[in-house]
């Protein structure tokens, strides 16, 4: 006999319709083969599905079994197949007739005992079965408020092999998960990090803010404990809430990766990623033989800290560039090419030098010349360029450590950034801009010239700074974002003024 069950294969952060089929036939008894490009995970199915149907009372017979997963000419990776193995075999040995009106797409991955386990891509494959006008699908418990998010299709939690076989067969009832988005949304937007806990730095907070009201990269340098990284781990918690379509962007790619926790719908806040300095390419912008997301992709719609930038490969940090200027990082190998969406903000720190007391008040700084040079030429020019923002970060001063008041809130410098933000959204409608970062050369040239002497100064600052055309526009995009936030519709001298100040850092510090 043949059977057919409606599943799912990941490709990139989508899914793709895999149809599972299963013959019982004749021939060499208890042969099991396993067709259509699958990896090792998929192989080792037979393993896990026998066992599982033999300890759920469900044991077929002994036959020679054949299962295709079409299309054959993709390979086919994970476990997740497990589960619609188990039912096809069940069809195909006559102990289970599908008594439900409509497709239902399954996946999950078996236990030997015939607990599902949950599996990866839970959202994208919810998305694959309302694309292909399925009634629902049936995924493992620990996926079902995930998969819950995508509305138009009914998601059916299993815990065992035995409750999936039931239902499909129409013996029994399972109620359709359903989960409350605003409250999904409430319960993920919290943060536990605030800007009052800082103390003094209100020009590193002034810069952060623009930065967060345009979208913009940023570096800070400065000597240890001055405050960066507590600085840039705050930075999330004033850039504009997530809408539902960047939540559901963000949470694809954090699904197929894995790293959803079970407990949430919705990676509704911020993402902020920090890998170690000791990230491979690949771990940085994804890769391997069957493309997965890198760090660049897991900070999609959030913040990329990059701490002691200088000590990254050279290689990972080059890679970067793409990404930055594209929002998106394509991966090619020989049997595929894929895409990963990278629309982060990138904030990264680093000392003035290999000791880090170079221009310290307090401590001597004990490197050569030569020593800092090189140390800041690990750092290239073309990578620079596409950071916005170079601010200087001092030593707090013991005045401002001991002062027991506490600084501005996140929610209040938020609040002045929604605000800014407002604006750019009604300027961009009806375009996939989102902040005045991602403004192309024909939206630089209608909504950032400046005034006759903010002209001037940029002139001036090509001449005597060197700045490069790249530089040029991004100095004109945020002083558009400056502008913004002071409510302005022209951008004036003042703007561009400050806008310029934060490019003249790395003109002094890599002269």
């Amino acid at each position: 006999m043949h059977a057919k069950v409606i599943s799912a294969g990941l490709l990139g952060i989508d899914a793709y319709r895999v149809e599972v089929e299963v013959d019982a036939g004749r021939g060499v008894q208890g042969l099991f083969t396993v067709v259509g490009l699958p990896d090792a995970a998929v192989k080792e199915s037979r393993d896990r599905v026998q066992a599982a149907l033999k300890n759920s009372d469900l044991a077929v017979g002994w036959r020679k079994w054949t299962v295709n997963l079409a299309p054959a000419d993709v390979r086919k990776e994970g476990p997740s197949f497990d589960l619609p193995i188990a039912l096809g075999m069940l069809a195909a040995d006559g102990q289970l007739e599908f008594g439900r009106d409509g497709d239902y797409l399954v996946v999950g991955e078996l236990a030997l005992d015939g607990a599902v386990r949950p599996v990866r891509g839970a959202l994208p494959l919810a998305v694959c079965a309302r694309d292909l006008a399925c009634r629902g699908v049936v995924v493992p418990t620990a996926n079902a408020n995930e998969a819950a998010v995508v509305a138009g299709v009914d998601v059916i939690a299993v815990e065992t092999l035995g409750q999936a076989a039931a239902f499909l067969a129409g013996e029994e009832d399972v109620e359709p998960r359903r989960v409350d988005l605003a409250a999904a949304f409430d319960t993920a937007r919290a943060y536990v990090a605030d800007f009052s806990d800082v103390k003094g730095q209100e020009h590193a907070k002034r810069a952060l803010e623009v930065a967060a009201a345009g979208g913009h990269n940023v570096l800070m340098l400065g000597p240890p404990g001055s405050g960066k990284t507590m600085l840039a781990k705050r930075l999330p918690t004033v850039i504009p809430d997530m809408s539902l379509e960047e939540a559901l962007e963000t949470t694809k790619v954090h699904s197929v990766a894995g790293l959803l926790p079970r407990e949430r719908a919705l990676v509704a806040a911020r993402p902020f990623r920090a890998p170690h300095h000791t990230v491979s390419e690949a771990g940085l912008v994804g890769g391997g033989s069957i493309p997965r997301p890198g760090e660049v992709s897991l900070a999609h719609n959030g913040v990329l800290f990059l701490d002691e930038l200088p000590e990254f490969k050279r290689p990972a940090l080059e890679a970067l560039r793409q990404p930055l200027e594209d929002g998106a990082v394509t991966i090619s190998r020989a049997k595929m090419s894929l895409s990963f969406p990278a629309r982060f903000m990138l904030a990264a720190a680093m000392n003035p030098c290999p000791c880090g007391w170079l221009g310290s008040p307090a401590r001597r700084c004990r490197c050569s010349s030569h020593q800092v040079q090189t140390y800041l030429g690990r750092i290239s020019g073309p990578l620079l360029d596409r950071i916005d923002i170079h601010l200087e970060v001092p030593a707090v001063r013991y005045k401002e450590l001991a002062d027991e008041r506490r600084g501005e809130p996140s929610a209040a410098i938020r609040a002045r950034v929604n605000d800014a933000r407002d604006v750019q959204r009604r300027r961009f409608a009806g375009q996939r801009i989102y902040c005045n970062a991602q403004m192309t050369t024909r939206d630089v040239e209608r909504w950032c010239a400046p005034d006759k002497e903010g002209e001037n100064l940029i002139r001036t600052a090509i001449e005597k700074l060197g700045l490069t055309a790249r530089a040029y526009h991004r100095v004109l995009k945020l002083a558009r974002t400056i502008a913004d936030l002071a409510g302005e519709e022209a951008v004036a001298a003042a703007h561009v003024s400050e806008a310029i100040q934060y490019r003249t850092l790395d003109r002094q510090a890599w002269a």
